[in-house]
């Protein structure tokens, strides 16, 4: 669907303009979006449009307009027709490779930050996607350092790019692998937000995020759990590669709080929480080893 934008319309004639053509197709947030796309495609401010509404767009604009809305009507979210997203104040390029940062994934970091760690920790980003979780903890951990990990490249180059996008880049290393087994030991910290949804509820989601979210960022298998699976029985397998003292924190899906924590005693691991989302759901697991972690088959990775 195709409805123009025509440049002799106002800023605020063409933003109403919009937002009606959404609320029309049945978009729940209509005016948001539309705001949203507005601002962002013409890079201007609340204030910008507020004081300046009534100058006409140009040509350029009126034709960005109208390919962003027609984008939007089809079904893209509007954080893929932008091809970035915020997360915790922070700006990340999206790649179809990546997942979109979300309000849920904040729990973890929320709850990392909470536990503390040494002064200068070492942190592993298991399916690290467009790396999120992990730049958003060194920039709140300024002499930390760590390595996220990912199967798709696509993912990678995004999360490098963020990672210098953000000023983080000479603090974190992106490397291609299965889940741990591409790196060493001893970690301070491990994290993941990994593919929890069963295999068959995917064709139940919204269109937003099957269509358009990569299925192997979502898949975790029959159950949900394969993902979990595979990260604490890999870690449990090689016990230099968390410190004694230190923690594995596991996004997970509103109803898994318990599954999670049962394959974690079942590996030996301690749960050290279950912390819930703003509303109120269950969404991080933390684990911690009772193992020797110190192995000497592993090393430290500086």
């Amino acid at each position: 669907m195709s409805i123009p934008i025509e440049p002799s319309r106002s800023r605020v004639e063409a933003l109403r303009r919009m937002a009606q053509a959404l609320e029309q197709a049945g978009i729940a947030e209509a005016r948001g979006d539309a705001r949203f796309l507005f601002l962002h495609i013409l890079r201007l401010t609340s204030t910008d449009l507020a004081l300046r509404g009534h100058v006409p767009v140009g040509q350029e604009e009126a034709n960005a307009l109208t390919e962003a809305l027609a984008r939007r009507l089809a079904g893209e979210p509007v954080a893929r027709i932008l091809g970035e997203w915020e997360f915790r104040g922070l700006t990340f390029a999206l790649s179809p490779g990546t997942l979109v940062p979300r309000p849920d994934t904040e729990t973890l970091v929320d709850t990392a930050l909470r536990l503390g760690t040494v002064p200068s920790p070492t942190i592993l980003d298991l399916g690290t996607g467009s790396g999120c979780i992990l730049i958003a903890l060194l920039c709140a951990w300024p002499s930390a350092r760590g390595i996220g990990i990912d199967r798709s490249a696509d993912a990678l180059a995004t999360a490098r790019k963020n990672a210098e996008r953000n000023g983080v880049g000479y603090r974190a290393a992106f490397l291609r692998g299965d889940w741990c087994a591409a790196v060493c030991g001893p970690f301070d910290l491990i994290v993941s937000n990994p593919p929890y949804i069963a295999s068959g509820v995917i064709p139940t989601l919204a269109e937003e995020v099957r269509r358009y979210d990569p299925a192997e960022a979502l898949d975790g298998g029959a159950d949900g759990l394969d993902a979990f699976r595979a990260i604490i029985d890999g870690i449990a397998a090689r016990p230099g590669l968390l410190v004694m003292d230190g923690a594995l924190l596991l996004e997970i899906g509103h109803d898994q709080a318990e599954a999670v924590a049962g394959l974690g005693r079942d590996a030996g691991f301690h749960v050290g929480g279950i912390d819930c989302d703003l509303a109120g759901h269950a969404r991080v697991v933390t684990l911690r080893p009772p193992f020797d972690a110190t192995s000497a088959n592993n090393k430290v990775v500086r």
